[in-house]
């Protein structure tokens, strides 16, 4: 029975297993055969056919221009700023004001955002509106939200600036119901701050834009959207003051994508030290405005 020869076949060389198997896809996705292959005195390598050894090597050169300045691994968050478990101390000072407002009903009236109170200029409620509770599920809603939101917008853009932008971002979330709803509007919660933070880490992948490569606009835009559909999700219940989400959310996406641009924020003691006491001021003086 005579011998078949076997076909002719030309090989690409690559560096790695990882290579190889990386070149594999980009020939797959071109249609073109081959096989990998790997021996101890070559190496990793792809075996094509010598008519297709030009079109293999055109792609997998289109492939590395295209790729050339982008590290598939790449450290999101610097090591220990990941989650900020100091956001539990926000956690027990709304279980405060909720224990406070329950010895004392009279709080929620002379802390709540009050429509017709804030046009005589009664500015504190923007503020002290933030730490009040209409009931229990209200209170645990938010403190479970706010524990992962605000826990890993305190890690990405330091501890005191994190928490102040949020805070701010929950005032700023009143201030637009005050615009939307008029001088009748009534209302109290964490959650325009909470969406805030959730503003915050959407649009935290902003610096990805400055890297000029497909990959990293597509990684940008599949954080917006799951940042505005996680939004949607938890934000826009019929129940739940959605304008004062949509206000508390744009608000931090504002001054997420402000703080984005300077990242090394979240390394400055100083700076977020002299957030964390402008935060406590912000807490401190409305609250004494009101009891005056």
């Amino acid at each position: 029975m005579p011998e078949t020869t076997p076909a002719p076949v030309s090989r690409i060389s690559a560096r790695t297993r990882r290579e190889a198997m990386d070149w594999s896809l980009v020939l797959y996705s071109q249609a073109i055969e081959h096989v990998i292959e790997q021996s101890a005195e070559t190496g990793w390598a792809l075996a094509v056919a010598p008519e297709d050894h030009e079109k293999a090597l055109q792609a997998i050169h289109q492939y590395r221009l295209e790729n050339a300045r982008w590290r598939w691994r790449r450290t999101v968050f610097q090591p220990g700023l990941f989650f900020d478990w100091s956001c539990a101390s926000w956690i027990l000072l709304i279980v405060l004001f909720f224990w406070w407002s329950e010895v004392r009903p009279d709080l929620r009236n002379l802390g709540r955002m009050d429509g017709m109170a804030l046009l005589h200029g009664e500015w504190w409620r923007l503020f002290t509106a933030v730490w009040l509770h209409a009931d229990l599920s209200h209170l645990a809603m938010n403190a479970v939200f706010g524990l992962v939101f605000l826990g890993l917008a305190m890690g990405r853009y330091g501890s005191g600036v994190g928490l102040l932008a949020a805070y701010l971002a929950g005032a700023a979330g009143n201030v637009v119901t005050w615009l939307g709803y008029g001088e009748s509007h009534l209302g109290l919660g964490a959650s325009g701050m909470v969406m805030g933070a959730l503003g915050m880490l959407t649009i935290q992948p902003l610096h990805l834009l400055t890297q000029r490569n497909p990959i990293s606009f597509r990684r940008f835009t599949g954080a917006i959207i799951g940042g505005l559909l996680l939004f949607v999700f938890v934000g826009t219940s019929p129940e739940a003051d959605v304008l004062a989400h949509v206000g508390g959310f744009v608000a931090g996406l504002l001054l997420g994508s402000l703080l984005t641009w300077v990242p090394r924020l979240a390394h400055r003691r100083w700076l977020n030290l002299a957030a964390g006491i402008l935060f406590a001021l912000l807490v401190i003086l409305p609250w004494l405005r009101a009891l005056a």
